[in-house]
């Protein structure tokens, strides 16, 4: 998107890079991910950063509000998502935006969704370390926030692990060896020196909770930092478990499983933001949009994507049942703003955030680049495509 910088990257790129590119993220952690990653990174040029960081704070805002729970209280729809020990705030936060046009033609953020939840941190840094590492990356362009590398991981430890010793602290997942992001637990655990478990291995005795480890050993959980997905859990009916998320333990949640329904696609239509385009419960609609053609219809308690309906009809509206549960929200219509060797590409921004303790809001650390050629982003959409999915951006100083 910084037109001097792409014409030199694109014209600079071989083939054989991008296999040693890939190569190098296969061979990092002894995995290959099943995902496609993209022939280039994206350059974000100062103004579009800015942007992207005043749409962050504007949404932040409206998180940090103190009646935020009480805002978001019907996220929580039954006894079955509801866990125990909430804290005060998140401590994960992602901000999705897809990069459009302004009525001036310049680049401009455009919120997708927002999740309480912990994303890819450690995959992003190796990605980003690789881009740089078999392409000519400006030193100017940063894909972190205003800190190292070295400072990012050691974060991460702080939040993460905290005071615990790492045996004591377990990314938690369903069956995470078969999971598509298994290369970022991979990275987890190499860095932090925590056990990545699935679920129905854990281990529990009254509100104790314990892993086995290699040598067959019980070892007692202190924190757990969260990867389940709850749409999966609830699908996964055949895994044997004695772990139950809606029980009391002697664990500290790092990330805790509340904050994924309260902070996501329940919170757009609280947001009013130039970064966010209109959004509505579906239930409290008094009249439909006379321009449904410029609309989506969103579950909300879906993930990846799932149940989306992107050509909206007023008969596919007045069909839905448990109308409470939907969103209807304008389209966001993303600019071909990338230029590849053969048909221009649009992308999608996720924009890293971490909520320390004691601090008064989220701040940003890295980002996450989704780039498409389709209708949606999403790998079905991209069949075929080439220089689409997984990259990261490289911000302006």
């Amino acid at each position: 998107m910084v037109e001097h910088l792409r014409q030199q990257y694109n014209a600079a790129f071989t083939d054989g890079k991008y296999k040693a590119f890939l190569e190098s993220i296969s061979t990092a952690y002894d995995h290959k991910p099943p995902f496609r990653i993209s022939e280039t990174p994206i350059f974000i040029p100062k103004y579009l950063k800015q942007r992207l960081l005043e749409a962050c704070d504007q949404v932040n805002n409206v998180i940090c509000q103190p009646n935020f729970k009480e805002l978001t209280k019907n996220a929580l729809q039954d006894a079955s998502q509801f866990v125990p020990g909430e804290d005060e705030h998140t401590t994960f936060l992602q901000m999705d935006f897809g990069i459009c046009l302004d009525e001036k033609g310049e680049l401009m953020p455009q919120m997708v969704e927002v999740q309480g939840f912990p994303t890819l941190y450690f995959f992003q840094e190796l990605m980003a370390k690789g881009y740089r590492n078999h392409f000519n990356i400006p030193s100017n362009y940063h894909h972190l926030n205003n800190t190292t590398s070295a400072d990012y991981v050691e974060k991460l430890r702080e939040i993460i692990v905290g005071d615990c010793s790492p045996e004591n602290v377990i990314l938690l997942e369903i069956e995470p060896h078969k999971q598509a992001t298994q290369i970022d637990f991979l990275a987890t655990s190499r860095h932090l020196g925590i056990k990545v478990v699935c679920i129905s291995e854990l281990i529990t005795e009254g509100k104790n909770v314990f892993y086995t480890n290699n040598k067959g050993q019980k070892i007692p959980v202190r924190r757990i930092y969260n990867r389940v997905i709850f749409d999966e859990l609830f699908k996964r009916e055949d895994l044997p478990r004695q772990f139950d998320f809606t029980k009391e333990y002697n664990v500290e949640w790092i990330g805790h499983p509340n904050w994924f329904f309260r902070i996501s696609k329940f919170t757009m239509p609280l947001i009013n933001s130039p970064y966010v385009p209109p959004c509505h419960f579906l239930h409290q609609l008094e009249k439909y949009p006379e321009d449904l053609e410029n609309y989506v219809l969103k579950p909300l308690f879906s993930f990846a994507g799932s149940g989306v309906l992107i050509n909206v009809t007023k008969q596919d509206l007045d069909a839905v049942q448990n109308r409470e549960n939907y969103i209807l929200q304008k389209k966001v219509v993303y600019a071909p703003a990338i230029k590849t060797p053969t048909e221009p590409a649009k992308c999608e921004i996720r924009m890293l955030m971490i909520w320390e303790k004691g601090e008064k809001k989220a701040k940003v650390v890295n980002n996450l680049v989704r780039i498409s050629k389709g209708e949606m982003v999403g790998v079905r959409f991209n069949k075929d495509k080439d220089w689409v999915g997984a990259s990261v951006g490289f911000f302006e100083d």
